[in-house]
């Protein structure tokens, strides 16, 4: 009898342990209101990642909690979630991304092959107030099979829904089932990698009268299409190129408002390979939105404005005709990344240049994009073309020397006018291919690479300066 009994015993027990284990949890949800802190850290790239501390009640072994409000856009393969109130007691044993939003067209999706009840608003003598009806498709329209008619549309009626189906929700929600040691409140940081947060830098550049001169302003423009608002974030900006893989696309997002912030200060510093920008203050960074936060502020930076007119390498194969009159000049503005206020990294953006005119009314120049660019390094900006200064070039002879190896003589004749009231350099540059020797040059000019002549001519006021040269060249 004693085996028998411990034996029933034991039989129970195992029956119990079962019993619990299959038991599915009760879902809690966590909303915003338990968030403690929230961390936005935004790459190049279209890539983020979140780090969502909340304060979340839980029960000794197993519970589902339904983590509201993450980006519609999260790759749920890079999730983490730790204890930071508690390391170690709490496991993640599953978890699932709901991101099909409640709204009609999802409701009559996930209704197919379901009974509905119909209301018809306005129902003809006769014919019942409601019935229901299964609803076969919706493919290109509704089809309704009624207990004696088929019918493939609606006319003065509705669908009314009983319930919700399950996994469709109104906000993007990560369901996590988790397990835990002991009971009671924790603070637990749940991390991912997202797409639909993204960042570049903007600048603004005021131009001294002198054209010697020049105050600069740097914007961080932040685009949100996650899907959800992050509120107070400590925000972070990666500036470099991090290899990831691309995000799959999930949802279409619509494009972002505008908004300004004022400006905050941003510190900086060294990030393995890369550079990270903090923002001192917490900002919100609403779903749909795209704000701009100051990050730097220069004051009467040195620059350097300089005309080039640059040619090409074809011009010394072939015989060219008449390269035109009143070629284009074009302007370049350019300073270095250091002393003053500089000496920090800047991020890759478009840089735009204004000055103020005779009235004091700031006037457009133009605009060009940088690339990432460190400090001590030089930064140049396309600005456009100069109108009063414009050149006229032609090839004054031609001449093949021999044919195998191929050696060609070559001469041109660019005369450069200046309309203006003072005189100008213009730096003119000739990219000059294979081997080549100057063979005669009005005034000498300067090898700065080893496929590359360049002159810096001089030309006066309301006058012009003709530089004339001929190179031999061998392929």
């Amino acid at each position: 009898m004693r085996l028998w009994a411990i034996f029933a015993f034991l039989v129970f027990t195992v029956a119990v342990t079962a019993l619990r284990s299959s038991a599915v949890p009760v879902e809690r949800p966590s909303t915003l209101a338990d968030q403690r802190q929230i961390n936005v850290t935004i790459y190049n790239g279209d890539l983020a990642l979140i780090h969502d501390r909340r304060h979340v009640a839980l029960e000794r072994g197993e519970n589902r909690i339904a983590w509201r409000d993450v980006s519609a856009n999260l790759d749920g393969t890079s999730s983490l979630l730790e204890s930071i109130s508690s390391p170690g007691t709490v496991s993640l044993l599953e978890q699932n991304f709901d991101f099909d939003l409640l709204k009609p067209s999802a409701l009559l999706e996930k209704a197919v092959g379901s009974t509905v009840l119909v209301i018809h608003d306005h129902p003809l003598a006769g014919q019942p107030a409601q019935e229901r009806a299964k609803l076969l498709s919706i493919n290109d329209g509704l089809i309704l099979q009624y207990a004696d008619r088929i019918e493939t549309s609606l006319y003065d009626s509705r669908i009314v829904y009983t319930s919700l189906p399950p996994n469709l929700r109104d906000r993007p929600t990560l369901v996590l089932d988790l397990d835990s040691a002991s009971a009671g409140g924790q603070d637990l940081d749940l991390s991912y990698l997202t797409s639909g947060l993204g960042w570049h830098a903007e600048y603004v550049g005021q131009v001294s009268a002198n054209d010697d001169r020049l105050d600069l302003n740097g914007k961080v423009t932040l685009t949100n299409t996650s899907g959800t608002s992050y509120e107070n974030a400590r925000l972070q900006l990666v500036a470099g190129n991090v290899n990831a893989p691309p995000p799959a696309p999930q949802m279409m997002r619509v494009f972002a408002e505008m908004s300004a912030a004022p400006t905050s200060r941003v510190t900086q510093e060294n990030y393995f390979e890369y550079h990270l920008y903090t923002l001192n203050r917490p900002t919100t960074i609403a779903e749909n939105q795209t704000k701009q936060v100051g990050f730097l502020t220069a004051h009467a930076v040195p620059i350097r404005k300089t005309l080039e007119l640059r040619g090409g390498a074809s011009y010394y194969r072939t015989n060219t005709p008449d390269l035109g009159a009143k070629l284009p000049i074009s302007t370049y503005v350019s300073f270095d990344d250091k002393g003053g206020d500089l000496g920090v990294p800047l991020p890759g953006g478009l840089v735009r240049l204004y000055k103020s005119d005779s009235h004091g009314t700031s006037q457009f120049l133009g605009a060009d994009r940088i690339d990432h660019t460190p400090k001590n390094e030089t930064v140049r900006l396309h600005v456009g073309n100069s109108f009063d200064v414009t050149a006229r070039k032609k090839q004054t002879n031609y001449h093949i020397v021999s044919e195998d190896p191929a050696i060609y003589d070559t001469a041109y004749e660019i005369k450069l006018s200046n309309a203006k009231d003072a005189a100008v350099d213009v730096l003119v540059v000739e990219p000059i291919p294979g081997e080549w020797q100057m063979l005669g040059e009005s005034q000498p000019h300067d090898k700065s690479s080893s496929s590359t002549a360049s002159w810096t001519v001089h030309v006066p006021a309301d006058g012009s300066t003709t530089l004339k040269y001929s190179v031999r060249v061998r392929y």
